[in-house]
């Protein structure tokens, strides 16, 4: 059986709102020996479509290798309620820790519209994996 590649980013579009994802690992940050392997990650949001939204709240699905569940939720994104006008983007970098040696992120995020209805935007799943267990998946 051959393995596919982790990939360690996505691209979802859902609303109107491009959100694309990658995550990187931070060996500097990280302790192997003591089951703590950390991960940045780069979030840019997009607005492709035509009407004005507000990101108001985030929710995080977060999976460890041994499928560990965590959940993570909170108003915002770093602090900022980004308001994206038609063709406007938002980025931020985040980071997440884990006690095994790879994971996978995805979740989403409510935005709201100027006449305050809110919906949902996608956060494609993305793996949070060192450089190099996606060399060996491709590889394989």
């Amino acid at each position: 059986m051959t393995q596919r590649p982790q990939r360690a980013s996505s691209d979802t579009t859902s609303e109107g709102i491009r959100v694309e994802a990658s995550a990187q690992y931070i060996p500097k940050d990280s302790n192997p020996e003591g089951h703590q392997y950390v991960y940045g990650y780069r979030i840019t949001i997009t607005n492709v479509g035509t009407r004005r939204a507000r990101l108001r709240s985030r929710h995080w699905l977060i999976l460890d290798a041994d499928n560990n569940r965590q959940d993570v939720s909170g108003q915002g994104v770093v602090g900022q309620f980004p308001d994206l006008a038609p063709g406007q983007r938002f980025e931020y970098t985040s980071g997440c820790p884990l006690p095994t040696k790879w994971g996978t992120m995805e979740g989403s995020y409510t935005f709201e519209r100027e006449d305050a209805t809110r919906f949902e935007v996608a956060v494609g799943r993305f793996f949070l994996v060192p450089n190099t267990l996606r060399v060996a998946a491709a590889a394989g």
